[in-house]
């Protein structure tokens, strides 16, 4: 049973006449083709096991196979664990269990649109198309090359190769190779004691409330002394990331981090700057790497544009600083440094640094800058930032963001008065 090449009706129409799910009937047919759908699915990102596919082959006898609605809403109800894939499975149910009509639709469609721009495809379009050419047979193997010695002694690795290279100088396919790296890193900080206490039978603080009301379970006389241990819980994480033409490339690769992060760990909050201060926590939070820069690219506007660090640093100082710096947070700050402006607006951003140093407990500066081994803090706006913050950490390979990990899983150095650490 050949699968489906073109995108046939919506799984609202009805009827299946000469459709996949119409020809296989029953039985090895139609297994074969919702084994096929569960690859495709599982190929698209979407967490697909045994036990669903059993419950999808379940609920397709037990329906009206000539209904496309019914067998459309059996398979996503059995084959769909979250509400954020319903889309995804909706594409891949019409590229799949295609109508035999799909084509000829699909031309006068085309005929209609002469001239007029192609449609955006939606957001998991593309990861959709390359799971759906990977179903293809692959092609038969070369013959065997002929066999070679290879002096490998004091060479290095592809990967540890690819670990060290900057950003601004990978390939297309080298950056992919350095997304997929990115987002398996995880961000570990060090638990730091809460005002909060909760019951613990070896518990360090005497809890006289709980002890008294144990008490009257027992005539109020007190058999046991309850204790209580303080909690103890990582704090915030708020990642401020300049967007700016100088750094629109390592902007794009370092998102992949902060949605790794975002949605590895509860309590961070994420923001991008350029010439305004964009919140784009909420669109980080979908799951989806594809559909959440398609919602950050719809509500940042100034992206590699100009630059505004210290009007940015401002406003969020006055708009979220008590929102979001709670409890000891940490605080990244992404950016080169390069402010443009006047007397006034260094003015401006050193006064804004200085308040956000003091409403953290950590800021920590990633600059791409710090690459160049003979770097100088030369600027007027690295030279007015640098003695502002507590670290000056560099960013701008995959070996300096691990590096990065590694400090903040550790107790946060002891302030300095400029230079890096």
């Amino acid at each position: 049973m050949s699968t489906a090449r073109q995108d046939g009706n919506g799984p609202d129409s009805s009827g299946l006449e000469n459709s996949n799910l119409e020809k296989t009937g029953a039985g090895g047919a139609l297994a074969a083709n919702l084994l096929g759908f569960a690859r495709l699915l599982r190929r698209a990102g979407l967490p697909l096991g045994p036990a669903g596919l059993l419950a999808g082959g379940e609920a397709l006898a037990r329906i009206d196979l000539g209904d496309r609605r019914q067998v459309h809403a059996a398979l996503r109800a059995t084959l769909v664990q979250r509400r954020e894939h319903f889309d995804l499975f909706d594409q891949a149910f019409r590229l799949w269990w295609r109508d035999p009509e799909a084509g000829r639709h699909a031309a006068a469609m085309d005929a209609l649109s002469q001239g007029q721009e192609p449609p955006k495809p939606p957001p998991g379009g593309r990861r959709l198309a390359e799971a759906l050419a990977g179903q293809r047979p692959p092609p038969p193997a070369p013959p065997p090359p002929e066999e070679r010695r290879i002096e490998a002694t004091m060479t290095v690795s592809a990967s540890e190769a690819l670990r060290k290279m900057d950003f601004e100088a990978m390939s297309a396919d080298e950056l992919a190779t350095a997304r997929a790296e990115i987002r398996r890193l995880t961000l570990p900080l060090d638990h730091r004691p809460t005002r909060r206490f909760r019951p613990h039978p070896a518990g360090r603080r005497a809890d006289l409330r709980a002890t008294l009301r144990a008490s009257l379970r027992q005539g109020g006389e007190i058999t046991t002394l309850r204790r209580s241990q303080r909690v103890e819980r990582p704090p915030p994480l708020v990642v401020l990331c300049d967007i700016s033409g100088s750094m629109g490339r390592y902007a794009q690769i370092l998102l992949h981090f902060i949605h790794a992060v975002t949605n590895d760990r509860d309590r961070v909050s994420a923001f991008l700057f350029g010439t305004r201060l964009t919140n784009i926590t909420r669109p980080l939070r979908h799951r989806d790497a594809e559909v959440a820069f398609e919602m950050v690219g719809q509500a940042v506007q100034d992206w590699s544009g100009g630059t505004r660090i210290g009007a940015a640093l401002d406003l969020f100082n006055r708009q979220w600083a008590r929102r979001v710096l709670g409890q000891g947070a940490v605080v990244l700050l992404i950016t080169d440094g390069l402010e443009r402006g006047d007397a006034a607006d260094l003015a401006r951003l050193a006064a804004a640094t200085e308040r956000l140093r003091h409403s953290c407990r950590r800021l920590v500066w990633l600059n791409p800058l710090l690459r160049y081994a003979g770097f100088q803090p030369r600027p007027q706006g690295v030279r007015t930032m640098l003695p502002l913050v507590h670290e000056h950490r560099p960013v701008h390979n995959i070996d300096s963001l691990r590096a990065l990990v590694d400090s903040l899983s550790s107790p946060a150095p002891r302030p300095f008065k400029g230079g890096m650490a």
